[in-house]
């Protein structure tokens, strides 16, 4: 029997709920696919991309860029100096013409991490919300029904805390207020894969199926994950190779199971479609 969390919340757009994991391994591991579709330049490639219904947000340490979807034409743009006041910005969501993302001092200790937004016509700062002194750096964010879920990351190098690596990485509820409301660990099998090499849990996002979806610092992967239906620890699902080597992504909020990713190397978005048959092919998160 696959059991299901109901984290409900009745919004204009619907309602949505978050896949928990199945009593049986792995039940998709073969049945998940990624086709990459295409490529656009994008200067700022360097730590996540959002997207509405017709742009692309490109998001670097302290630099957006903003394209269209149809064309790749680089319309809008914001930047600061390193660290004036911004230092590291990581992956990032629109929601409600607000683009949200996540900041850290990063390689900064004590880490300090913040959630910021620019107002998406404009591409002028409008807010701030910090979090001050936090327990990880702030990697990503995404929308769930009740409000949002926040990636905060501990690293085995630069930017680590003494005592505390990759294991003690965590995933963070908070209701609309930023209070916090819930939360979870990673599977200690897919933290030790991804911490080979110090880092962690780079970019995140609720997607088809209601599963989560993660990808790590340089791994070739997307990996999936479910939310348990007891105790704390997500349950890996599956893992699908990709074409893109890791960091912040989203998905379309408008065409299902289409994915932009980022090539660092190659200063480019990555625009692909993940696809599982047993999955019903519609958007269930709606933003």
């Amino acid at each position: 029997m696959k059991f299901l969390i109901l984290l409900l919340l009745v919004a204009s757009t619907g309602s949505a709920e978050l896949a928990v994991a199945p009593s049986s391994a792995n039940p998709l591991a073969g049945d998940w696919h990624f086709i990459e579709m295409r490529r656009l330049p994008a200067a700022e490639a360097r730590q996540g991309v959002a997207n509405d219904r017709e742009h692309l947000y490109v998001i670097s340490n302290h630099a957006l860029g903003k394209y269209r979807k149809d064309t790749g034409e680089r319309v809008g743009a914001w930047s600061c100096p390193m660290g004036e006041p911004l230092i590291h910005l990581n992956a990032g969501i629109v929601h409600e013409g607000v683009l949200y993302c996540a900041h850290s001092n990063f390689p900064g200790v004590p880490m300090i991490s913040s959630v910021e937004q620019w107002d998406t016509a404009t591409m002028q700062h409008r807010a701030t919300h910090s979090f001050g002194r936090t327990d990880g750096s702030l990697t990503w964010i995404d929308r769930t029904p009740r409000g949002w879920i926040a990636c905060f990351v501990h690293y085995g190098r630069e930017g680590g805390e003494l005592g505390r690596g990759p294991a003690w990485t965590r995933l963070v509820e908070f209701d609309r207020e930023w209070k916090q409301i819930g939360g979870w660990v990673f599977p200690p099998a897919l933290i030790a894969q991804l911490g080979v090499h110090g880092f962690s849990v780079s970019g995140g996002a609720l997607g088809p199926g209601g599963y989560l979806y993660v990808t790590g610092h340089d791994d070739r992967a997307l990996f999936v994950l479910a939310f348990p239906e007891a105790g704390s620890v997500l349950k890996w699902v599956a893992t699908i190779p990709i074409s893109a080597p890791g960091q912040g992504f989203s998905w379309d909020q408008h065409t299902p199971n289409v994915i932009y990713m980022l090539s660092k190397q190659a200063s480019e978005v990555i625009v692909g479609q993940v696809m599982n048959s047993k999955l019903p092919n519609e958007i269930l998160l709606q933003r």
